[in-house]
């Protein structure tokens, strides 16, 4: 039986519900998976026929037995729903968390195998009173999941993260050597155990201009990094570095390894997304479900036109399905 997939609305002010509908009509999705939407049907039903998206929507009841239409669990009868396209709204915040809750419950349950969020805006679900800094540690929240670290996946590189959606100025300070540990053991435990990858190795990436030179431009690498480094191997993860960043992208160094964990956010998505923007995969690593999203943002600047590309949405469900048959 193919694999029940749950895409959430994401922010119905933005491109969620339009990459949700079209991926859900999409050929190849429908081929290897059931993808069941997750959000307001009237929304849905509103931007399905705005766009004229080609799709049939059922209510989905459970078990659900199978259709030629697409399921959509109904979170509420979308009354509050009051679309206003490239605006911040609680409305939209509000819808966007209800869905991410039931898509996580039906992962949970399972009822769903997989859950691949649509993007959303971090202050329009601050605004419906999700106080989380995205949607990764919310997921982790919900599934009662320990651990998880962010992992961006594209064709031409695996990067994980030490800090999340933390202010720059406050990165250095959250970055400890337990913390590079663990993180470094998530990345490399999704590889044998997701990507199937029997003997993986990691890169880790410094923090300061030329790996601190030795400690003449900060003293994280020699007293932080290396310490975990070393750990790391001690506990029989073929792990390297630390490596500076311009150097060890610049030079192609980072093909050599299948995966590379970074110190904070643009240090590892500004090279990958400058590679493979648009067709990147989101993955939470760590998760006790599967959730991956697309690799952009809610692109309020072109929401309710219909010109939103569906490549990184496609791309996330493919990848939940592969995820998901390992699992088995």
């Amino acid at each position: 039986m193919k694999p029940l997939i749950a895409i959430t609305i994401g922010d119905f002010n933005g491109i969620g519900p339009e990459l949700a509908l079209k991926s859900a009509a999409s050929p190849v999705v429908r081929r290897i998976s059931v993808p069941l939407l997750v959000g307001p049907l009237n929304v849905f039903e509103h931007v399905r026929k705005t766009l004229k998206i080609k799709l049939t929507l059922h209510k989905a009841v459970f078990p659900w037995r199978g259709t030629t239409a697409t399921p959509v669990l109904d979170v509420g009868d979308g009354l509050w729903a009051d679309i206003q396209y490239g605006a911040v709204t609680k409305a939209a915040g509000r819808n966007a968390g209800v869905a991410i809750e039931k898509a996580v419950e039906l992962c949970v349950t399972g009822r769903a195998q997989a859950m691949v969020t649509s993007p959303v805006s971090k202050e329009a679900l601050n605004l419906a009173g999700y106080n989380f800094p995205g949607q990764t540690e919310m997921v982790a929240l919900l599934s009662r999941s320990q651990r998880v670290a962010m992992m961006l996946v594209s064709k031409h590189m695996r990067v994980g993260l030490v800090t999340i959606h933390t202010a720059l100025k406050h990165a250095a300070e959250s970055i400890t050597k337990e913390k590079i540990v663990e993180k470094v053991s998530i990345v490399h435990e999704a590889l044998t155990k997701n990507f199937r990858i029997e003997q993986p190795t990691v890169a880790v990436l410094a923090l300061n201009p030329h790996a601190g030179e030795g400690g003449l431009i900060g003293k994280e690498e020699q007293e932080i990094i290396i310490p975990a480094v070393e750990e790391i191997r001690q506990k029989g993860i073929d792990a390297e570095g630390p490596f500076s960043a311009d150097a060890f992208f610049g030079t192609g160094r980072y093909k050599r390894y299948d995966a590379i964990v970074a110190m904070y956010h643009d240090q590892g998505l500004i090279p990958l997304k400058m590679s493979s923007f648009g067709k990147a995969v989101n993955f939470s690593a760590g998760l006790n479900i599967i959730r991956t999203s697309p690799d952009h943002g809610t692109a309020y600047d072109i929401a309710g036109n219909g010109r939103a590309d569906t490549s990184s949405m496609i791309e996330a469900i493919k990848l939940a399905v592969q995820f998901a048959a390992n699992h088995d």
